[in-house]
């Protein structure tokens, strides 16, 4: 028997008018969907937006993985799951692992990429791109991310503004996304450097909830919402609403 082909689908921050014509196109062929949560639940927004471009006799298959530091319990989840998803392929299925945002950016599907890749190397991929959070936050509050010679960092905001720190004079505009646990050391990092009052945080963009925070010093006494992220400049270009 042949086996299936694994499509990695970015489907967008939230917005499900976001999803690809590319993503809908290959969802409405797949046989099964899979997509990942945190282990403390089965919650996943991404299965939310693709759930009507389905074909309704197509199972979606939550897969979980640990937020945790210790690198052998994520490795060993990542083999698990690799190994459940690879045993729908070697029968022969086209099976989606699907991720809100990008598919490579900041994805839990780059560890199960890696992980199949060891595993089953025979297998066929196909990863489909995505709109990213900081994408459609930049288009929220209709600014550019970068212009001219400008360059732009990434960066997750997991373990504060540290890594920011780092690299500050060498950048000149800087996204955090998952800024929500450390916020208030982000925006203290911001200050530091004289950006946090060139810095906008947007939480839950796209979703139900959405908020445009002005002010990213609120930070400092009120840990925001998981799904926020920040984008700072150091230019003076207008950060509209």
């Amino acid at each position: 028997m042949t086996q299936g082909m694994l499509y990695g689908i970015g489907v967008g921050p939230g917005d499900p008018d976001f999803i690809t014509l590319k993503a809908v196109k290959i969802l409405s062929r797949v046989d099964m969907v899979f997509a990942a949560s945190s282990a403390k639940n089965s919650h996943s927004q991404a299965a939310e937006i693709v759930k009507p471009h389905l074909k309704a006799s197509v199972p979606i298959q939550i897969l979980p993985f640990p937020m945790t530091r210790s690198r052998q319990t994520m490795e060993a989840a990542w083999q698990d799951n690799a190994e459940t998803v690879i045993q729908e392929l070697e029968q022969g299925k086209n099976v989606a692992f699907i991720t809100l945002g990008d598919c490579m950016t900041y994805s839990t599907y780059g560890y199960l990429l890696r992980s199949i890749r060891k595993l089953a190397p025979h297998i066929e991929i196909c990863s489909i791109p995505g709109i990213t959070s900081y994408q459609a936050a930049a288009a929220r509050i209709n600014t550019p991310l970068v212009e001219g010679e400008e360059s732009m960092t990434l960066l997750s905001g997991i373990m504060g503004g540290d890594k920011f720190r780092e690299i500050r004079d060498r950048t000149d505009n800087v996204v955090f996304l998952k800024a929500y646990k450390n916020a208030g050391d982000i925006v203290t990092a911001l200050d530091e450097a004289g950006m946090a009052e060139k810095s906008v945080g947007v939480v839950k963009c796209g979703l139900e909830g959405e908020q445009i925070v002005r002010n990213v010093n609120v930070f400092q006494e009120e840990k925001p919402e998981y799904w926020t992220l920040i984008i700072a400049k150091k230019s003076g270009h207008c950060l509209e609403s």
